[in-house]
């Protein structure tokens, strides 16, 4: 009996994933720990390696497949002394987990499916349907872009599994100029008095703003990718559920930018001259930020409704922006590792998050985060909590202004930070003692190498 390779789920919160790309094909032999796939998260490109051995008999899923739903189906992999003939009953069982290839798809509204003329009256179904009557399977996304584009699914050939039209096949007719939709005449497809209602589109416009929009073709609607869904939902979680109080300090940095140059001055350097490493000021702050939980464990939390979890260890998440969102890997232990250990880590996950290559490990969990918006002029601004820490300091720009030292006028290199915290586990006393302790190691970076 063949072996079904299911859909993976790589992290404890995934539902479904892309199939980006095979790295086998059918009839190869297999041995486990192979890499059979890469499978794109919200977060990450993944490599899948094979558990068990065989010939790749049967792909079910194509590469490029997107919102694979997690254990379904998207493989068979022939066993030793099996035959192509094996495949047969199968493939053919397929379908029931998690709705596999043969499965219709779910069906999407009227408007976001297929221009007014393809459906003959109000009551035809939502997906394309032949002149036949057979239903045309296609995949929500490549429905929708073909709606966009103005697309007849009729006209296309699907490149999936058992014909499915999917993504690529939408791309390449918009890039070779085919499978453009015709206008039915009026007879066939009667019209309402009034003019035909625009797709779905962002709230914000009045209707007939919206309707103006949508005569005029100056919008254009981009569909949510998982990591774009998913930061929504956890940010919308956090603001609804977590009660947000904020903190805010200013920091004087001149000592620290001093300290930075003469450590960055003294790194050792490889025999092509590479130094050892390179601080940054966002080390020295993510470095600063663990220190300062060492010293007040009791902001070192998370909150749950059963108990407070006191964390052992500072693991400080960091926002990293990549395209179409950000990401947070995170430093494990940072209380404990040089500067130089801190800097390098960050370097290696900053590039790696930039690639989508981190593992879930790599970025899932941490008991606080640091967002510093200060290399792009912003001087403070409040950051929103990520679940399940329970703190996330926002860094501003370090900017020359005007302070007052021994009664005069001084001038003076200051940072603004504010201290978002989760007013269930952390109070505005707590959380004013751990910025006072950030604080005192930027205004004294000395401290920090100790």
């Amino acid at each position: 009996m063949p072996i079904k390779i299911l859909m993976p789920a790589l992290s404890p919160t995934m539902e479904e994933g892309n199939l980006a790309k095979w790295l086998i094909k059918e009839g190869e032999t297999i041995s486990a720990g192979d890499v059979i796939a890469e499978i794109e998260t919200d977060k990450a490109t993944m490599e899948v390696e094979a558990v068990d051995e065989g010939t790749m008999g049967k792909i079910l899923v194509a590469e490029g497949t997107e919102g694979v739903k997690v254990n379904e189906v998207i493989a068979l992999l022939l066993e030793d002394g099996e035959d192509a003939s094996a495949l047969e009953g199968a493939a053919s069982g397929v379908g029931g987990d998690g709705g596999g290839p043969q499965t219709a798809p779910a069906e999407t509204p009227a408007a976001a499916v297929a221009p007014a003329a393809e459906a003959p009256t109000p009551a035809a179904p939502a997906a394309p349907v032949a002149a036949s009557g057979e239903r045309i399977f296609a995949s929500p996304l490549a429905r929708r872009l073909a709606a966009q584009n103005a697309l007849d699914l009729k006209a296309l050939t699907g490149s999936g599994p058992h014909g499915r039209i999917v993504k690529r096949d939408i791309d390449k007719a918009v890039s070779e100029g085919t499978g453009k939709a015709v206008a039915a005449p009026a007879a066939e497809a009667p019209k309402p008095a009034a003019a035909a209602p625009a797709p779905a589109m962002p709230t914000g416009p009045s209707s007939d703003q919206v309707l103006k929009l949508f005569e005029e073709g100056s919008y254009e609607l981009v569909p949510h990718d998982g990591m774009r869904k998913t930061i929504a939902r956890r940010l919308q979680e956090s603001k609804q559920t977590i009660p947000h109080f904020y903190v805010t300090v200013d920091c004087e940095l001149d000592a620290l930018l001093a300290l930075r140059a003469q450590l960055n001055a003294a790194a050792p350097t490889s025999k092509d001259g590479k130094p050892a490493y390179k601080l940054s000021v966002n080390d020295m702050v993510i470095k600063a930020m663990a220190l300062a939980l060492r010293d007040v464990p009791e902001a070192n939390v998370s909150w749950t409704d059963e108990a407070m979890v006191k964390h052992k260890h500072a693991d400080v998440g960091v926002a990293v922006s990549i395209p179409g969102g950000l990401i947070t890997p995170i430093v494990r232990s940072a209380e404990m590792k040089p500067l130089s250990v801190v800097s390098n880590e960050m370097k290696d996950m900053g590039t790696r998050a930039k690639e989508r290559k981190l593992k879930p490990e790599e970025y899932q969990g941490g008991t606080t985060a640091v967002s510093n918006m200060g290399m792009m002029g912003v001087k403070d601004f409040a950051a929103v909590v990520n679940p399940p820490h329970a703190t996330i300091l926002a860094v501003g720009a370090g900017e020359k202004r005007p302070v007052v030292k021994d009664d005069a006028l001084a001038i003076a290199t200051v940072m603004s930070v504010t201290l978002s915290t989760d007013h269930r586990a952390v109070d505005g006393a707590l959380g004013a003692e751990l910025l006072a302790a950030f604080k005192g190691y930027i205004e004294n970076p000395m401290s920090m190498l100790v």
